[in-house]
């Protein structure tokens, strides 16, 4: 089934990770005006809803369910194992980044990709016999990891898993990618033109033409236990849901790193932006400029403005974004036998981005994780999950100001638009997403070994909050969500008419040890007591 890409009005309303929440041109929420746009003195691009959506706070609990305020609830669409299409495929483990794509603009009808970050020895592919694992528990291990394709549909006022989909299918560490860009082929890569599978899927995000980017992070102990080249893992993927033909890809214009995720915007001159994090201590925020410019007429075949641009990394104390390329990288080494040795190309740099980036000066900055687009102003949210190298012990969301309020501008200013900790309700911001009335939700990463312990008792289990961005609560977290035991929330994602928004529990029951004494049993499906990681469909939103 081929989806139409978007136009530039719709897709200004998309943007980022669950951002599905703002399509305007389908919903009539939040419109987009021209009057907005036009004002060279003002940030303001889209008019926030008079109304936004109305809850009660809920307080911090430890209760092994998924605790939502009075007059909402949530659905199990889709669990670990459960079958997804005709062909028997099932659904992975450790659910993450999910995005919503409609089927002929349906708010109730539509397929939803799902990351699949990694998995649990305990669950799925066993404990290893010595120190390796066999084949088949590899397979198991790669099958689980990657991406699913679900396609998901309201039934009798309640949402439900095709499981007969011509649709669904998965997309995992097995399915074979092709490289684009200045790594294809080169000695940084083993020479690879095409690379066996994805995982460690974290986060992603929209491109105007309608695919999925989704954002290899942590990818170290998979490719090493599996026997991979770890230079063909930590890039930004594309996979286009609807089409099984598209060349599933991987985009090394884009750098490798530990990537959280991708939120595309566009330059004022047309060039497709792309800014992202690196989930780790010290690490840099970066964005990638394309080349060319974005023409609508093209559809899919934009994808290629992916494959050749600028990388840069923010270097917060000058306010610059910094070009990371080969010239300034062997400029910078001169004199260094090693680096000189190290860096020869473009493709060096791209597959060693993160050192590339903090030898041009670039600022390490408390693990980036989601980085995300305000609909309302084109100002850029980054989530620094926490780093307690510098104890900065519960995070902050930091807020960028590109210059002149363009995607393409290589100067901008930022402050610290929440920090997490007691005060605020808070701790370990992770993945971001907006509504049409410009609040900002996050949910909340604290480690599974920490919860309800030392410096994090009083924030219970992680969350989800809702942060207005304008107004007299602008800055202020309330709460929405309580996770299962030792779960993380992730990957919210809105439908187009926001009545439903999709969430990934993951991970539940974590710091289990023995099966038959799960530290959690959420959610009780199929019987027995395994906690399975799922995502759900909240609904009860009004406004």
């Amino acid at each position: 089934m081929e989806k139409k890409p978007l136009d530039r009005r719709t897709f200004l309303t998309y943007l980022g990770t669950g951002a599905t929440a703002l399509a305007a041109a389908t919903s009539g929420l939040g419109v987009l005006t021209d009057k907005a746009n036009a004002q060279s003195d003002s940030l303001m691009r889209m008019k926030p809803r008079k109304k936004g959506f109305k809850f009660h706070p809920i307080a911090p609990t430890d209760k092994d369910d998924l605790v939502l305020p009075k007059g909402y609830k949530y659905e199990v669409i889709a669990s670990y194992g459960d079958v997804i299409n005709k062909k028997g495929d099932t659904f992975g483990f450790n659910n993450d980044f999910t995005m919503y794509f409609p089927i002929e603009d349906s708010s109730e009808h539509g397929l939803l990709w799902v990351n699949h970050e990694y998995t649990n020895p305990l669950y799925v592919e066993g404990e290893k016999n010595g120190d390796k694992y066999t084949a088949a528990q590899i397979e198991k291990m790669l099958y689980n990891q990657g991406g699913s394709i679900i396609e998901v549909q309201v039934k009798n006022g309640k949402w439900t898993l095709n499981k007969d989909s011509e649709l669904a299918r998965r997309v995992t560490g097995l399915t074979p990618f092709a490289l684009t860009g200045p790594a294809k082929g080169n000695a940084a890569v083993s020479g690879a033109t095409s690379v066996q599978g994805t995982f460690a899927n974290c986060s992603g995000g929209r491109t105007l033409w309608n695919t999925v980017m989704s954002c290899e992070e942590n990818y170290e102990d998979t490719s090493e236990a599996a026997g991979l080249d770890q230079t063909h893992y930590g890039w930004v993927i594309e996979v286009d849901p609807f089409d099984p033909n598209f060349k599933v890809r991987k985009h090394t214009a884009l750098g490798r790193f530990n990537h959280e995720n991708a939120s595309m915007g566009l330059a004022k001159d047309g060039r497709v932006v792309v800014y992202m994090g690196d989930d780790k201590k010290d690490a840099c925020v970066y964005k990638f400029v394309s080349k060319g410019k974005y023409v609508e007429a093209k559809g899919k075949e934009n994808s290629k403005l992916l494959e050749e641009g600028t990388l840069y990394a923010a270097d917060l104390q000058k306010s610059k974004w910094v070009a990371i390329t080969i010239e300034a990288v062997r400029e910078k080494a001169a004199g260094n036998a090693e680096l000189l040795e190290k860096f020869k190309t473009q493709a060096d740099v791209v597959v060693n981005a993160h050192d590339a980036a903090i030898l041009l000066g670039a600022t390490p900055t408390d693990r980036p994780e989601d980085v995300e687009i305000s609909p309302l102003d084109q100002t850029v949210f980054i989530a620094h999950t926490n780093n307690d190298k510098h104890g900065n012990i519960h995070g902050h969301i930091t807020r960028f100001f590109e210059k002149d309020g363009d995607h393409g501008a290589e100067e901008f200013d930022f402050e610290i638009f929440a920090a997490g900790g007691r005060q605020s309700g808070f701790s370990a911001p992770d993945n971001l997403t907006f509504d049409s009335n410009a609040n900002l939700w996050t949910v909340t990463d604290i480690s599974s070994s920490k919860l309800n312990s030392a410096a994090w008792t009083s924030f219970k289990n992680n969350g989800m909050f809702m942060i207005p961005t304008v107004g007299p609560d602008k800055g202020v977290a309330f709460q929405f969500a309580s996770a299962p035991k030792e779960a993380e929330l992730t990957g919210p994602s809105f439908t187009p008419n926001e009545r439903t928004l999709f969430l990934s529990v993951q991970h539940p029951g974590e710091e289990t040890e023995d099966k038959a004494n799960p530290t959690s049993t959420w959610p009780q499906v199929r019987g027995g007591n395994q906690p399975r990681p799922s995502v759900v469909a909240i609904t009860g939103f009004k406004f």
